[in-house]
């Protein structure tokens, strides 16, 4: 099977047209999230009934890798993390840098995540009543670290990664499956060695924005042959999409790396 991928979403934090951005990767039946916003479930099933041939459902994520923590990536982590515990009982593999890995739990899921309420057993009949049991990351996760020296495993995909310029820490990906590479930027201000980086990649996922990202101006300005395999995506409504010069991703349909 070839490497490509469906764009769940391809807005900003503050879009009204669309979902916030994320990547579906699929290769050899493997399913690769590229961050989890919220609604994850619905923007798989919107996905799958939109596209033909894409069967996108929690069941078939076989890992996520997570760029950063701000919460147009990262907040349906926890609805994702609770349905493979609670339907699947499996730990959802989870990719990520230590930096991130660093403020994961207790800056962002541990509020929600950290007591169940189980049902107490009795030896001699039903359950009586229920208990409070304190949970842990890895509880839920299996956890991996990206580095930045070397690429990582997951199932039939290879993955590098390299920090960006954003408020918190952020990776880019180059992300490598079935003899092909996608680079993907992640949130980002306009860094050439970053795009040098990416390049090298057989097609280019790039964020373009307002503030303290990247400049549509700044991509457009690019050779034509590196603006002919890029792709941009984090877009906000405003964007122009029929007037840029470098094709936006569109949310529901499949793109072959």
């Amino acid at each position: 099977m070839a490497f490509r991928f469906v764009p769940l979403g391809v807005g900003d934090a503050f879009t009204a047209l669309h979902y916030s951005t994320c990547l579906a990767l699929e290769a050899e039946g493997a399913l690769l999230l590229v961050d989890c916003p919220h609604p994850i479930q619905k923007m798989m099933r919107e996905a799958s009934l939109a596209v033909a041939g894409a069967t996108l459902a929690p069941s078939r994520v076989s890992a996520v890798v997570l760029t950063h923590l701000h919460a147009d990536h990262c907040s349906g982590l926890e609805g994702l993390a609770f349905w493979t515990f609670f339907h699947e009982r499996r730990r959802l593999p989870l990719y990520l840098h230590r930096e991130v890995l660093d403020e994961l739990w207790h800056g962002h899921l541990a509020a929600g995540m950290t007591h169940l309420l189980t049902a107490k057993g009795s030896a001699n009949g039903p359950a009586v009543g229920v208990e409070r049991v304190r949970m842990s990351l890895d509880d839920y996760f299996e956890v991996h670290l990206l580095d930045e020296a070397r690429a990582v495993s997951c199932g039939p995909f290879s993955i590098e990664c390299r920090k960006t310029i954003h408020h918190v820490p952020t990776t880019a990906l180059r992300v490598r499956a079935a003899g092909r590479t996608l680079g993907h930027s992640a949130d980002t201000a306009f860094d050439e060695s970053l795009i040098a980086w990416l390049q090298e990649a057989d097609l280019v996922v790039h964020e373009t924005n307002h503030g303290v990202h990247t400049p549509y101006e700044k991509l457009a300005a690019l050779p034509a042959a590196l603006r002919a395999k890029m792709r941009l995506v984090h877009y906000p409504d405003d964007f122009d999409v029929a007037a840029s010069v470098i094709e936006p991703l569109r949310e529901g349909r499949i793109y072959e790396v």
